[in-house]
């Protein structure tokens, strides 16, 4: 394919690189396999200790000329990074949609958040700024200010093998950091290609070697970057498990870990909602990336006076989804990242019909000319109750629970119900039902929408959400201070130095 080779993707590839020189490893091979054909894409040798060594080693003594390099001179090579992304655009989506199974639209438009997060960042540049304040001595000034934290270690999941890592590297790169990056072992050839796009632009500026590693391998690299003391920020993205074991292990050792984990997304569906917006942001967010997204509507929250009627548009809007090839862009629904994700989507099924789920859409997995990969599953929906085991847990699959309520207050309790809290929305034309749901007493969510689905999240905003979904916030707003030490100073002009609490010493 025509793309892989613009990107430098061969048969065979290295998967550990100080930034610019990829480095022989004696590590585990990995194959990459499409989930749109099944075909093998390439194969990644990952990394053994000695070459996770020599990219940390390779990172530490980058940081030091790095951090010294004006911040808006840091955002000009940043610009740069978003002007090649331009560049490499097509090639790149391409690949993003035909390693992780997401449609060609979906694929271009991940990269289209590298390059605005690249802009983004640029203009942030010239804006890491502090505060200043009064000092209750006289002849005294008191600031804050920020500075780099080190290395930033990056941990990212399979279904957004690009787009994630860009919010994480391009702030951390203009705060002054450097960055060692494990990408998902599902899809490690977008990664590659990511380094090789950024390595000729750091060439080409003389960037010191180490600023942008890149460290292919499984839950082992995880693990070494999670203990590793030399790493003071570990930014994570994936399962509430994995969350788990990775802030576990940092603070064991006192580091900084930014989490974005599991989400179990519901949208409140109100009696005075506009039925034709509702069922659009229900559909695009239900069956967007196959269902496997973290902001990806999983519960329909649904008024008892409009229940029926929405069910019945959406049954009918389900049956008009073309599930195929995500390449081709008259298909809707591409597949599952692999052949266990479909295992898990069939358990999940089968969990909710033993809770009692009745499925008015059935699932089940597709075979046939064009499916040979065995990844390719329906979207189905299920009318459930709020307190099913498997309606309360994230499947990342297109499984859709409805669910009945009669009063907003009950709505809003249900929505909150459940371990996770990344994103909720609500669709009403009621305005006291909209502001109910965004004060404090509402949604529990990092982000709550009114009128829109609960995918789709835009850069200038921090993203993130709390309790089970890890509390860290990425990409726009304040983000960036997560990349940061923050210190407070204190300056004497004066001739004297007056002591804290009155105290005197008569020298």
């Amino acid at each position: 394919m025509e793309f892989l080779k613009t990107l430098k993707i061969g048969k065979e590839n290295k998967g550990v690189s100080t930034g610019i020189q990829w480095l022989d490893s004696k590590g585990e091979v990995y194959t990459s396999y499409s989930p749109v054909d099944g075909k093998v894409i390439g194969t990644v040798k990952s990394a053994d200790r000695e070459t996770y060594e020599a990219v940390i080693k390779k990172a530490e003594e980058a940081f030091k000329v790095w951090r010294l390099v004006p911040a808006p001179k840091r955002g000009e090579i940043v610009r740069q990074i978003g002007e090649a992304l331009r560049e490499y655009k097509e090639p790149l989506g391409k690949l993003v949609s035909y390693e992780m199974g997401k449609s060609l639209q979906e694929g271009m438009g991940e990269v289209q958040e590298m390059i605005d997060i690249c802009d983004f960042a640029v203009g942030l540049s010239r804006q890491l700024h502090g505060l200043t304040m009064h000092s209750e001595r006289p002849a005294h000034r008191m600031y804050e200010q920020y500075h780099p934290m080190g290395i930033v270690g990056i941990i990212s999941a399979f279904n957004f093998p690009v787009a994630v890592w860009s919010w994480n590297s391009m702030l951390a790169w203009v705060c002054g950091d450097v960055c060692v990056w494990k990408p998902s072992e599902k899809v490690p050839l977008c990664g590659i290609a990511c380094q090789n796009i950024i390595a000729e632009v750091f060439k080409k500026n003389n960037i010191p070697e180490g600023v942008c590693g890149l460290i292919v391998g499984g839950r082992e690299v995880g693990e070494w970057m999670s203990a590793d003391t030399r790493i003071p920020l570990v930014s994570a993205t994936g399962s509430t498990r994995m969350g788990i074991a990775v802030g576990t292990a940092v603070a064991t050792r006192l580091g900084r870990s930014l989490l974005e984990l599991g989400g179990n997304n519901a949208i409140i569906i109100s009696k005075d909602a506009d039925l034709d917006i509702a069922i659009l942001g229900a559909l695009f967010g239900a069956v967007g990336t196959a269902g496997q997204r973290c902001t990806t509507t999983r519960r329909l929250i649904i008024h008892e006076d409009v229940y029926d009627t929405v069910k019945n548009k959406l049954v009918n809007a389900y049956k008009q989804l073309k599930i195929g090839d995500p390449l081709d862009q008259h298909n809707h629904v591409g597949p599952l990242i692999d052949t266990d994700a479909v295992k898990m989507y069939l358990k999940s099924i089968e969990q909710c019909k033993a809770e009692g789920g009745t499925f008015i859409v059935e699932g089940g997995v597709l075979s046939g000319a064009g499916y040979e990969s065995g990844c390719y599953v329906k979207p189905c929906i299920a009318e459930a109750k709020p307190n099913y085991t498997i309606v309360q847990h994230e499947t990342f699959a297109p499984i859709l629970y409805l669910l009945k309520y009669k009063t907003i207050d009950e709505a809003i309790a249900i929505q909150n119900g459940v371990p996770q809290g990344l994103s909720s929305s609500i669709m009403t034309l009621n305005m006291r039902e909209a502001e109910q749901f965004l004060a404090h007493s509402g949604s529990d969510c990092g982000i709550a929408n009114v009128n829109i689905g609960t995918s789709g999240a835009e850069i200038g905003g921090a993203f993130g959400g709390e309790k089970e979904t890890g509390g860290g916030r990425e990409s726009g707003s304040d983000a960036w201070k997560a990349y940061m030490r923050r210190q407070t100073n204190t300056i004497n002009y004066s001739t004297s130095l007056p002591l804290a609490q009155g105290i005197k010493f008569d020298i």
